[in-house]
């Protein structure tokens, strides 16, 4: 499927905009993706057409609003490859579904003792809820190493995989670095093992194609507002057995079958996981980014983005002083990179005056900075409605800074 960026670039409302007097070079995809107009327009036709709560209203408007919701469940869930509908959690982000595991799964699973482990590239949220589940319930978190490159040592991963081990969990995708792990084989490496395996996706679903059946882990979680649709709507996607075992994460509304003084019984999976109502618009606009992105290809996208990657390593490397943070020979479009006596969030303020968007900080990866030997790094973080010339002025903006420092 051909790829026509300056077409991509017209449907991005936000790009037609100037920052500080400049054209707007927006490099931060990795924290939240800017939105298509057809995001934007479903949401707001939903709010002023169609809106209603759902699930509960016998009405008409209720009916049309839960049948456009559900509808979304099966968009997901044919994205990402998974086996049915019912796989498919709404959640309100990735943070939330590794909770939701950690609260419900964990609690019933993991006892005094038992190993969790994880690796050193890890999204704070893939770290914070198993520290506190372990706590908890005692048991053991133990940590994967990385090498210089930021690429996972399998060797050592696979050593820690023992008898007392319950879950490996780790990024499909870093954040931080880029570095894109081999899913498939660690999942086949827990399940020799018998150890439940959860992937966080937040990274790799807005970059490339994926296909959870394929790769075949006990749980998946991504966000919608980094895949180019809004904030408010997550994805769980898990295994039928596993999650009809759970018990809740939340009780109220909408998640129950019956419910009396004596007792409640609960509704099925995925509704058991959905108490309250729900961000209903947010839903809408994440099937409507699924649908957008359907229409342009995953292939075509990922394709597009690994030569913008490879221009923009090229072109970086020019820069006096800089030096990349990351360098996985499997990377998506993610560069961290520091900059001689620049502190990065003097580099993103520098930047940011040239109308160049970056993230500066530890990338909610407090531990891989540690490992990387450094405090925070800049991240640019591309995705496909970005181009050459947004990468041309990222580096003009930073021989300026660099400039300055010197």
């Amino acid at each position: 499927m051909s790829f026509d960026v300056t077409k991509v670039r017209s449907e991005f409302p936000i790009l037609e905009t100037e920052m500080r007097g400049r054209p707007l070079t927006y490099l931060d995809s990795g924290a939240s993706a800017q939105k298509p107009r057809a995001v934007i327009d479903a949401m707001a036709a939903f709010y002023s057409q169609h809106y209603a709560n759902i699930h509960r209203g016998v009405y008409q408007l209720s009916a049309e609003a839960t049948a456009s919701y559900e509808a979304v469940r099966g968009k997901v869930a044919r994205f990402v490859g998974a086996r049915e509908e019912r796989e498919i959690v709404f959640v309100r982000n990735a943070t939330e579904a590794i909770n939701l595991v950690a609260r419900t799964w964990g609690e019933e699973n993991v006892v005094e003792g038992d190993e969790i482990v994880l690796t050193w590239m890890e999204h704070h949220a893939n770290i914070v809820p198993w520290q506190m589940l372990a706590k908890r319930r005692g048991a053991t978190i133990r940590v994967a190493e990385i090498d210089d490159d930021g690429v996972l040592d399998l060797a050592h991963l696979e050593s820690l995989l023992g008898p007392r081990t319950k879950l490996l969990a780790f990024a499909h995708v870093s954040n931080a670095l880029g570095t894109i792990n081999p899913v498939a084989e660690l999942v086949a490496l827990a399940k020799e093992r018998g150890i439940v395996t959860l992937v966080d996706g937040a990274q790799a679903v807005p970059h490339q194609p994926v296909d959870v059946d394929a790769l075949g882990a006990d749980f998946y979680a991504f966000s919608g507002h980094k895949v180019f649709g809004p904030s408010g709507a997550g994805v769980l996607h898990g295994r039928m057995p596993l999650l009809d075992a759970m018990p809740p994460f939340m009780g109220g509304g909408d998640m129950i079958e019956s419910v009396s003084f004596e007792g409640t019984t609960f509704a099925p999976v995925p509704q058991k996981f959905e108490a309250g109502t729900p961000d209903i618009a947010s839903v809408i606009g994440f099937g409507a980014a699924v649908d957008y992105l359907d229409g342009i290809g995953m292939d075509a996208i990922a394709a597009y983005e690994h030569e913008l990657l490879q221009y923009a390593t090229e072109r970086l490397e020019t820069v006096p002083g800089l030096r990349i943070i990351g360098r996985a020979k499997e990377k998506a479009a993610v560069i961290s990179f520091v900059l001689e006596d620049a502190h990065p969030h003097d580099i993103g303020t520098c930047l940011d005056g040239e109308g160049v968007a970056v993230r500066a900080g530890h990338h909610c990866a407090q531990p891989l900075m540690q490992r990387m030997g450094v405090p925070a790094t800049a991240r640019a973080s591309l995705a496909f409605y970005n181009t050459r010339d947004d990468v041309d002025r990222l580096v003009e903006a930073l021989v300026k800074t660099a400039e300055l420092f010197s």
